[in-house]
């Protein structure tokens, strides 16, 4: 009997979609390869099937029979992701975990709240934010992405710097491992238990088993927010004020440092560099902090900016442009996120800008930061690429993603910050990780997947 065959037994002809105009539009995410192919007519075939599981055990059937058959099976959350994470084949199954949608409770008490891992992510907040709570989580994709998403990606949110990446803020993972079995890893604050199995299925972008269910620790919603924004002279200027304020123990929620290209997008008469801020707690320390902010700023010769530039941001930080409206001019865009210390970034930015500017057709390379550690900061790069005919654009993607991985990799860097690795960063892996490394990881892989049938093509490199 047949994959399909079985999972329409198992699950009933309503959880098991193949009609054509069901599944074709579950045949890859937000990645703009995909959408130059789809404009091009060489769009990628759709799955054999869309499996939409109401529970956890419609979850571990599928699993078990894409692993006794053989079968390719990628989990699919909201489709956000842009690196190439989801991208299907004829014989494959589609794990659309849409339908796995609810909050199954919020602890006021623990401050703690689980969520299916299909929930979507801007609900989930909401959520809380009608009990005083905040899951402190603002990915520009909050919208469109779902809970589960951010731990198969090891996301970050846009007020990480004071509230931490997804890692930070994971309670425990429920997911299903190849075999069809169920684990729940996490059950107290802290443990002491032997490796933190928890951090194996974040960032594993489905490879390693289905997440099913996230329980994140939340905050109290913040008593006061204020904001500050300053001219910098150069980006060098910009990274030492950023780096003085959190070392010497501030961490604003938002830390935003803008080369001059990119201010003049977020303020049209910008002349220098910009950085803005959110400051975000109890009232007395935001006072506080944002004092101290300004103290250093005048101390290190950077100017104060209105407080209308950081408005403006918070009112249109999430708004990103369709890849038609910009695929229809001849012109393929990206943002790539890396992150390095704090003596390695702007080497790191002036290579990477550099190299990617000498592209013909180079219209744009530039960049921002937007998390920030006390040992560094990450680096959010964007370039964009004119060229003559739409058949040119995936090769100039490819180039100038080529153009930053080097640049990155040559400086010290890490090569992915918070958007994952996908298919596009799969071939810098064993650079990133060592040779070391990337054995190790395949052999996590082998260990748990041995027939490999869990989200083939994405993040585990070739030997």
């Amino acid at each position: 009997m047949s994959a399909i065959s079985q999972l329409k037994t198992a699950l009933g002809d309503a959880k098991v979609l193949t009609a054509t105009d069901k599944i074709q539009d579950r045949r890859h995410d937000y990645w703009v390869v995909s959408h130059i192919r789809d404009r091009l007519g060489a769009e990628g075939p759709a799955p054999a099937c869309v499996v939409r599981p109401g529970s956890v055990a419609d979850v571990q059937t599928v699993v078990r029979i894409a692993t006794a058959t053989g079968t390719p099976l990628i989990p699919f959350g909201l489709g956000s992701g842009v690196v190439g994470g989801v991208i299907t084949s004829p014989e494959a199954i589609l794990l659309d975990m849409g339908a796995m949608n609810a909050t199954r409770s919020i602890d006021a008490e623990n401050l703690l709240a689980t969520f299916d891992a299909g929930k979507n992510g801007l609900e989930a907040e909401q959520e809380v934010a009608a009990q005083g709570l905040t899951t402190g989580h603002w990915p520009q994709s909050i919208a469109v992405s779902s809970v589960g998403g951010w731990v198969a990606t090891r996301a970050s949110g846009q007020f990480s710097t004071a509230y931490g990446n997804i890692e930070d803020l994971i309670y425990s993972i429920e997911a299903v491992l190849p075999d069809g079995s169920l684990v729940t890893l996490g059950k107290a604050p802290r443990a002491s238990a032997g490796p933190d199995l928890r951090h194996m299925l974040m960032g594993s972008e489905g490879t390693l088993g289905v997440i099913t269910g996230v329980t994140l620790s939340l905050r109290r919603a913040a008593e006061k927010q204020a904001v500050s924004a300053f001219a910098a002279p150069d980006m060098r200027t910009g990274f030492t004020f950023q780096r003085e304020l959190v070392q010497r123990g501030w961490r604003p929620p938002v830390m935003r440092q803008y080369d001059v290209r990119e201010s003049k997008r977020l303020h049209e008469a910008a002349s220098d560099c910009t950085v803005i801020m959110v400051h975000e707690g109890p009232a007395a320390l935001v006072d506080v902090e944002r004092a101290a902010a300004f103290e250093l700023a005048a101390s290190m010769g950077l100017t104060p900016l209105p407080d209308a530039i950081v408005a403006h941001w918070l009112g249109h930080r999430n708004h990103v442009a369709g890849w038609d409206e910009i695929l229809s001019r001849n012109i393929v865009a990206d943002t790539v996120e890396i992150s390095a210390s704090w003596d390695r970034i702007a080497g790191i930015y002036d290579a990477a800008t550099a190299s990617v500017a000498e592209m013909p057709g180079c219209r744009a390379a530039s960049a921002h930061s937007s998390h920030v550690y006390r040992s560094g900061l990450n680096l959010y790069f964007t370039f964009a690429i004119k060229k003559d005919g739409p058949e040119e654009l995936e090769a100039a993607y490819f180039e100038a993603w080529k153009r930053i991985m080097t640049a990155t990799a040559d400086g010290g860097g890490s090569m992915a910050h918070h958007h994952g690795i996908g298919r596009v960063r799969r071939d810098y892996m064993t650079r990133e990780l060592g040779p070391e490394g990337a054995a190790l990881l395949r052999t996590l892989k082998g260990a748990l997947d041995p027939k490999g049938v869990m989200n083939p093509g994405v993040l585990i490199p070739d030997a």
